[in-house]
């Protein structure tokens, strides 16, 4: 963080405020689903998957400042409930939080990960919102005191859902002609149909487009290893994931006999399981995320670890606008140690984004919101319109 830009007279925070919520897909993302099968992906969760579940935080000063926070959950993947997420907060880390100085991060960091185990996902909306209230406080945008970035348009990926492969070309093609030029395929059904889909992909987007696969923990170690060599005569930046998530003896297996850079996804949520998956040559591209490893602050550790090492970071999730903006300032304050490009997907698959002005993806680029924090504000009637519960307020006794 830039110190330079501290201010010396920081009013603290007073008051932790938490609303559980859940956005629809609309109806087109919905009827894609159903028509690729259900998810779209290989990840082999029963229920169904008809929206977002979220968790909103504002982080409140003693002068009426706000920060904002939002935590994306799945419990497929993150294995916890927004309910869950808001008890950690309120029955723990509100100790840590209220009364202190926003810009006393490290400290509030170091409290909440000595006092509460694992949680990363709890205590990485709070250290959101933290960023948020510390650019409003500074009258900065937040990337300014991640290193800079302000004002700039960072180029963006996508993500093509497992459908036929006829109909992930022509989606795939939409999104060429606004300016695409990175794609993250979902595949895993076969290895036949992996080889069918991305050899038509690079027939039909042509040799500079940049391609990434996702597996969702589709294989077994010896079968991904074939999958994956297969389709690398085509030109694969990175495969997502391709063996169970808790599998990283597998992961290092299939590095060690593959040359694409393999990421971990559903299996890596902490910055030590970031670092020790390097450790064990596991993986060679980070994935980064609001949920991964658990806020702004271990993500931009693990992009300095990931830069020392020299690897690439791959960030991308389907969040709401809040999220999206806090990884936009992430991803332009760092973007020239990124080697990917980023994706972020929930202004397309979310019904709402719950921000007032809409963040400017156009012309396959993702400008950083303007004005001080994240540069968003919450759109409050949105967010009692989703609110799946009343909001949580935690105040200094």
């Amino acid at each position: 963080m830039d110190t330079m830009n501290r201010p010396t007279d920081v009013p603290v925070i007073t008051a932790i405020e938490l609303t559980p919520l859940k956005v629809p897909f609309p109806a087109f993302v919905r009827e894609a689903m159903q028509s690729a099968g259900g998810l779209g992906m290989m990840i082999p969760a029963e229920e169904e998957w008809l929206g977002g579940d979220f968790v909103i935080c504002r982080l409140i000063t003693e002068d009426g400042s706000v920060g904002l926070g939002e935590q994306f959950v799945w419990l497929p993947e993150t294995g916890v409930s927004p309910d869950q997420i808001i008890a950690a907060i309120k029955e723990a880390l509100y100790l840590y939080v209220l009364g202190e100085n926003p810009f006393n991060l490290e400290q509030i960091r170091i409290r909440m990960h000595n006092n509460v185990a694992r949680n990363e996902t709890a205590k990485g909306l709070i250290d959101m919102a933290a960023w948020d209230l510390m650019g409003r406080i500074a009258k900065r945008p937040s990337c300014c005191l991640m290193g800079g970035g302000a004002g700039a348009a960072v180029p963006m990926g996508v993500l093509i859902p497992l459908m036929e492969a006829e109909t992930m070309a022509a989606l795939a093609l939409d999104f060429l002609k606004t300016g695409i030029r990175t794609f993250r395929f979902k595949l895993g059904r076969s290895i036949t149909e992996d080889v069918k889909i991305i050899s038509l992909m690079r027939e039909k987007l042509g040799a500079e487009a940049r391609f990434r696969v996702d597996y969702n923990q589709a294989y077994t170690p010896d079968v991904a290893i074939r999958a994956i060599r297969a389709i690398e005569p085509f030109g694969i930046d990175v495969a997502e994931q391709p063996v169970l998530a808790t599998n990283w003896l597998g992961m290092a297996y299939v590095q060690k006999h593959v040359l694409t850079p393999l990421m971990a996804h559903e299996g890596c949520f902490s910055l030590s399981d970031i670092v020790t998956l390097i450790e064990m040559n596991a993986i060679r591209v980070v994935g980064i995320n609001t949920e991964r490893p658990g806020g702004i602050t271990d993500a931009l550790r693990a992009l300095t670890y990931a830069e020392m090492r020299g690897l690439g970071v791959v960030i991308h999730n389907q969040t709401l606008g809040i999220a999206s903006a806090a990884q936009i300032h992430l991803a332009a304050a760092r973007y020239n140690v990124l080697g990917h490009d980023p994706e972020l997907f929930g202004h397309i698959m979310l019904e709402d984004d719950l921000i007032i002005t809409p963040i400017d993806y156009s012309n396959g680029k993702a400008k950083v919101p303007a004005g001080t924090g994240w540069g968003v504000e919450l759109d409050e009637a949105a967010l009692a319109r989703y609110a799946t519960g009343t909001t949580v307020k935690i105040h200094m006794p």
